[in-house]
This record gives C-alpha cells, sequence and structure tokens, in this order.
C-alpha cells in the first residue's frame, strides 16, 4: 500500500472531516511487511482505535473544532527505510509521530523527528539508548530493557542456574540479552555461553548443538516471535530439554503457532505492562477485537496510550503544534488504557510495569506482575 492509498484508507476509517473543523495529521510508523508485520499492523491499529475514539469527542483545541488522521508508514523494520519515512512524515508536516516498532529503526529515525521539533512516542522500542540520548522530544510507552531484563535474568535463575543467552544481534535483541546477562550473574545464576544469530535467520542447529553441548537449564532469546517460533521446534528436534526464555518480542500469539507442538515445554516470556485483562480499560481488548476482527498480539495497547498521550498534551496546551505542547507532553498524567501515563525526565514510562508468561495450551497465561 502507497501513502496515497494508507491515507485514504485512514480518513475513510476515521471519517471525513465536517467543514471548518482543524484536521491533524499524527504519524505512525512500524514494519508492515516482513516476518513482523503482525507485530506493526498491532501496533497501528492500537494508534488507529486511539484515533477514532478522540474523533469521536469532538475536541475542541486553540478554539477550532478538530479532526485527528493517522498517516501510516512501513518502515520494514530496517533503520535505512526508517530514516526515509521518517523525513517524509515530517516533510508531511504531522504534528507528531508514534512509532517506530523496532529499537533499531526508531534510534536512528529519533534524530530526525528531534532536528525537526517533532515528539515522537515509541509504544514498543525498549533500548534504553532510545531515550538517553538527550532529545526531549523522545517518548515511549512502556518498559525500557533495563527493566524488562532484570525481572528476566532473576527469573531465569529460578529456573536453574546455568543460562544459555542467544541474540539476534539487533539493537532489541541484543540490548535485552545484555541486561538480561547482567541479572543472571547479579542472582548468582552463571551464563555459560552466548551465541548470536540474525534477525532474518531460519536455521538456529549449529548454535543450539553448542548450545546443547553446555548442558543449560535455561535457554534465553533476545529476538522477535518470528525466529523464536522455528528455534523452538529446532530445540525440540536436538532434544535439548532446557526451558525456553524470551522477552516482549517474542511474547505473543504468533510465537505459539510458528512454534506448533514445540510449545508444550516450559517456555516462558514476558511482556512491558499488564495482561489485558488487568488493564486499566477492560473493555480495550473486546472493543479491540470488535473493531479489528483480530486478538491483540502485543503492543496495541501502548500504541493507544501513545496516541493518547500527544492529544492529552494538545488540549493541556490548547495547541496542535509541536513547540507548544511538547512541553504539556513532558508534564501529561492521565489514565490511559494500560493504566497511569506519564513519564520521567528522560521520557521513559514512568509507571512502568513488567509480567511474566507461561505459554499454558499454546496460550499465554499471566505468572505475576513485576515494578
Amino acid at each position: 500500500m502507497n501513502k496515497t492509498q494508507t491515507l485514504l484508507v485512514t480518513v475513510l476509517a476515521v471519517g471525513v472531516a465536517q467543514a471548518g473543523d482543524m484536521l491533524v495529521t499524527i504519524g505512525h510508523v512500524a514494519p508492515l511487511t516482513g516476518n513482523i508485520a503482525h507485530l506493526g499492523k498491532d501496533n497501528e491499529d492500537g494508534a488507529r482505535l486511539a484515533i477514532e475514539d478522540y474523533n469521536a469527542k469532538g475536541l475542541t483545541i486553540g478554539g477550532h473544532p478538530v479532526r485527528f488522521e493517522l498517516l501510516g508508514e512501513d518502515d520494514q523494520a530496517d533503520p535505512r527505510t526508517g530514516n526515509i519515512v521518517a523525513q517524509r512524515l515530517t516533510d508531511a508536516g504531522v504534528k507528531g509521530v508514534v512509532g517506530h516498532l523496532n529499537s533499531g529503526t526508531t534510534i536512528p529515525a529519533s534524530r530526525i523527528y528531534y532536528q525537526a521539533g517533532i515528539p515522537m512516542i515509541s509504544p514498543s522500542a525498549t533500548n534504553p539508548t532510545l531515550t538517553h540520548q538527550g532529545f526531549d522530544n523522545v517518548f515511549r510507552t512502556m518498559s525500557n530493557d533495563i527493566q524488562q531484563g532484570a525481572v528476566l535474568g532473576r527469573f531465569a535463575v529460578t529456573l536453574g542456574p546455568k543460562v544459555a543467552i542467544i541474540d539476534d544481534r539487533t539493537s532489541y535483541g541484543q540490548g535485552l540479552a545484555d541486561e538480561v546477562a547482567k541479572a543472571v550473574v547479579a542472582a548468582g545464576g552463571r551464563v555459560v555461553t552466548r551465541e548470536f544469530t540474525s534477525n532474518q535467520a531460519t536455521d538456529f542447529l549449529a548454535i543450539l548443538t553448542k548450545i546443547r553441548a553446555a548442558d543449560p537449564n535455561v535457554v534465553f532469546f533476545g529476538g522477535m516471535d518470528a525466529q523464536g517460533g522455528p528455534m523452538l521446534k529446532q530445540i525440540k528436534q536436538l532434544g535439548l530439554k532446557a526451558r525456553f526464555l524470551t522477552g516482549d518480542g517474542g511474547c505473543s500469539p504468533t510465537l505459539a503457532r510458528l512454534a506448533g507442538d514445540a510449545i508444550t515445554g516450559e517456555v516462558y516470556c514476558s511482556q512491558a505492562g499488564l495482561p489485558l485483562e488487568q488493564l486499566a480499560d477492560k473493555t480495550f481488548n473486546e472493543r479491540f477485537q470488535r473493531r479489528f476482527h483480530t486478538k491483540v498480539q502485543n503492543y496495541a495497547p501502548y500504541a493507544y496510550d501513545a496516541v493518547a498521550a500527544i492529544i492529552e498534551a494538545m488540549k493541556a496546551a490548547d495547541s496542535v503544534e509541536p513547540d507548544d505542547y511538547l512541553p504539556a507532553l513532558k508534564k501529561v498524567d492521565f489514565m490511559g488504557v494500560t493504566g497511569k501515563v506519564a513519564f520521567d525526565e528522560n521520557g521513559d514510562a514512568k509507571y512502568g510495569t513488567v509480567t511474566l508468561y507461561r505459554f499454558q495450551d499454546g496460550k499465554l497465561v499471566a505468572i505475576q506482575p513485576h515494578a
């Protein structure tokens, strides 16, 4: 779908602006093609639902009735493409951006938004570097990898002291794996081997054979569900008995679908935030499924709250212009669909939590949340 088609679909979804309405465009970027397009679409749908909900309220900002539209772009989970579409959004005059999905695309794109003075909020990029670059326009609505890695590392040691770690060498996968490794050692465990692959790989037999020789109790994978599912199949194929643990990138229904009967072992994962049934908005999951005829994959609620944060800041500043509402965005503190939404001095989620899950009968079952 090209840019014109995406915009047309969006306008049809939110309704045509009435005469006299001020049309305000918010950009969204995620991979909409490729092996994690299901996660990108999840983000976009969450953002779109927020746009529709706010349009239904009939807001007035700066003395003008406003109508919001979402301008979606596909970065293909590729940093170079991410920079291209980031520049395209700034040239289009968007008033804010929700995205990108991957840390590897979000971090370089954030410089473009910073130079243009456009606030951006990622609902899913968790690498700590994103909010530690000194850019005052950059935020995220979920916990970062320092918080998530600490929970995962401590939990890994409760499953067994010997931990093998694999990462996909992306900013997300490697960054999370680094934090997990630190937490494993701090909790008294031992990293028995550290291996890496790529985010396009499908054959993991060589590194899994090396890992089997190290006889770990736990295999942690820092990467996305598109690799995690096939990896689980090959773990079963090799007879590797270790428990499997991964982060939010693999904590989705798609992991179970791709893994097939290999999901029947002890498979655990984490997500930043609370389980869907514990969200502040108990109707979100039902409303999402009714609107888009699909289940929430992972990040949709955080994309919704990213849009909400931008619009709440616009309301507080009584302006849709980035220079005017950015100071208000730094101070937002409201109840979103995920819970309280506010940002610390770096732009990280102030009230971030991490929840551990176990797959049972192919479904995610929460173990417990961690602050």
